[in-house]
């Protein structure tokens, strides 16, 4: 466990990858969207609800932070002596970590513009309400678990590309878009656009968080397999 939490260490030697730099950019959208905001808050319009989505740009570099991760730090760490199994674990608790972390401050921003109704402006960027329909409490764990989401699709395609190369990631790739859009076809073939909205529809925040977490699963324990036999 101690060689575990050396690995968070490591990880967060350059506080800038997992901390400064997604709170800049989120403080960045922030500031943004309120001029935005305030722009569009004219007397004709200052009855309408607006809502923004610039809160999702730090949850989009969550991303690039989990191929970072393993890129940056592996080869250091396999020289430092530390197990493959070691530095998976290390890495995925500091991801969850700083991901409880921003959906933390995610659910601050949303009580905030409860509080003074949407900046005064009637504008929400973080209480979004399908989110919060459940509360402060699952709209928390929501965002939680989409940021470790990205990060997880992140540190997996760089899990493949440390294994097997470009050449696998960019088939894997192709493959993945080839599969999306074959079943937006096979969908608009059936005339089941309509079904699928519904069904997307009936979904509450708990259970689409729930789906998530089985997806954010199955994708680490794949990784973990693909990180066993990479080359550091």
């Amino acid at each position: 466990m101690n060689r575990t939490l050396n690995v968070v260490r490591m990880q967060l030697v350059n506080r800038a990858t997992f901390i400064w730099v997604p709170l800049i950019v989120l403080g960045g959208t922030l500031a943004i969207s309120l001029l935005i905001f305030g722009m569009l808050s004219t007397s004709a319009i200052d009855t309408t609800t607006m809502f923004g989505g610039g809160a999702q740009a730090p949850l989009w570099y969550f991303l690039a932070v989990g191929v970072q991760a393993l890129t940056l730090s592996f080869p250091f760490s396999q020289a430092m002596s530390v197990t493959r199994r070691e530095f998976y674990l290390g890495t995925l608790l500091t991801a969850a970590l700083t991901s409880v972390g921003l959906a933390v401050i995610f659910v601050i921003g949303g009580l905030i513009e409860q509080a003074t109704r949407g900046w005064g402006m009637n504008a929400y960027m973080f209480r979004l309400t399908w989110i919060w329909s459940q509360g402060p409490l699952v709209a928390g764990l929501f965002f939680a678990v989409v940021a470790m989401l990205f990060f997880v699709v992140g540190f997996f395609f760089a899990t493949v590309y440390k294994r097997w190369g470009n050449l696998i990631l960019t088939v894997l790739l192709i493959g993945l878009g080839l599969i999306l859009v074959g079943g937006l076809w096979i969908v608009g073939r059936m005339d089941a656009w309509g079904p699928v909205f519904t069904w997307f529809g009936s979904l509450t925040p708990i259970a689409l968080t729930g789906a998530l977490v089985l997806v954010i699963a199955a994708l680490s324990a794949v990784s973990y397999g693909t990180l066993r036999r990479a080359i550091a």
